[in-house]
């Protein structure tokens, strides 16, 4: 297909380069797939990282001051447009709420999910009345916008007002050159690095810590389990420490201490996320509230057997290949009991049904709902 006239915003990348980098990175990848090239801005920083895993575009640095989050968006409303006029672009990817006001009309955006209304107190006051605001213009302004899953845009629908036109779903992707089953090698060296010990197995998390992870609950299923006097594997938990007080205080309370029934491993290379996912006994993740639950999809494809819920989007992802809880300890605990205690041939066929599933979820498919929404 060649160069089409759009300019992705890039900018929104955070530090860690998890969650919304995640989605940029493969969209970007995606669109190479389809021999789509498009013009992308990003951060100074992020341009080396972004160039080598999607480098059939062509980039544009972003002013350096633009790493602070507040200059960032000032320059969104200021400088980002001027760059769309000579860039040539006639369409504007605003892949993370915020958008250009004066470039509404030519802007598509991306709504990640709907719990800032559905699930408010999982957020700051701050943050949900920010994340609000910029859903409702995009909704009523933009040319169109893109949502990850059917459960956000019906979320949206009933709870966000009126849109200018239908919210349109591109389910997220998955890379299986990154997320595959880890092999022996590369968990025993997992094993090494983190000191767990050559046949020590594991109960992960991955994710930001947040109220609607649920991760106390975690916690606190998993310490009930081990006070029944069974053996259970040590929960590793992964990702940002977020606002989630409680979780957060236990967690560096913990701290990553080899041996020890629960470890923070803080953020991990995303080189080590398969085995992480792939190589544990379960990877749990109880969230309430997800736009679409890129985790769950990550640990399908790694060959994870994941523990998780029925709320909103996540079934679209986890369909017949994962297994459902109620978000609570007592639940949580005894779904975990249940699956630690079943039969290999079991597991083994539920995770080969995940990973036949995470298949489908592809980067190229994502990539083309996008052109028809830029088009």
């Amino acid at each position: 297909m060649g160069a089409v006239p759009v300019l992705v915003d890039a900018t929104s990348v955070p530090p860690s380069r998890g969650g919304v980098a995640r989605y940029i990175a493969g969209l970007l990848q995606g669109l190479g797939d389809l021999d789509v090239r498009v013009d992308v801005v990003v951060k100074p920083g992020d341009l080396a990282w972004l160039r080598g895993l999607a480098p059939t575009h062509r980039y544009h640095a972003s002013p350096g001051w633009t790493a602070s989050r507040p200059l960032r968006l000032l320059w969104e409303q200021v400088g980002l447009p001027g760059l769309l006029r000579r860039t040539g672009a006639t369409v504007l990817h605003s892949p993370h709420y915020t958008f250009p006001v004066t470039r509404a009309s030519r802007t598509v955006v991306t709504l990640h999910d709907a719990t800032f209304f559905s699930d408010p107190a999982a957020h700051s006051r701050l943050k949900r009345t920010f994340f609000r605001t910029w859903t409702r213009l995009a909704r009523r302004w933009a040319r169109g916008t893109v949502a990850p899953s059917a459960a956000t845009v019906a979320e949206l629908d009933r709870l966000a007002g009126r849109a200018r036109r239908a919210t349109v779903v591109a389910h997220l992707g998955v890379d299986a050159t990154v997320f595959r089953v880890p092999s022996a090698a590369e968990t025993a060296a997992f094993r090494a690095a983190h000191d767990l010990g050559p046949d020590t197995t594991w109960i992960a998390f991955l994710g930001t810590v947040e109220p609607r992870k649920q991760v106390p609950a975690l916690l606190a299923a998993h310490r009930a389990l081990r006070s029944r006097g069974a053996a259970v594997p040590p929960l590793l938990v992964a990702g940002g420490l977020g606002w989630d007080e409680e979780a957060r205080a236990e967690l560096i309370a913990v701290g990553d201490e080899p041996g020890a029934p629960v470890r923070y491993l803080g953020y991990l290379p995303i080189e080590e996320l398969h085995v992480l996912l792939g190589a544990a006994r379960v990877t749990a993740y109880p969230s309430t509230g997800e736009g679409f639950g890129l985790p769950v999809l990550e640990a399908m494809a790694s060959g994870g057997d994941v523990l998780t819920t029925r709320r909103l989007a996540i079934p679209e992802v986890g369909g017949d290949a994962v297994t459902y809880t109620e978000p609570d300890t007592d639940a949580i605990r005894d779904a975990l009991a249940a699956m630690l205690a079943e039969p290999a041939d079991v597991r083994a066929e539920r995770v080969h049904r995940a990973r036949v599933r995470s298949a489908e979820f592809t980067w190229a498919a994502c990539a083309e709902r996008h052109l028809g929404v830029y088009a």
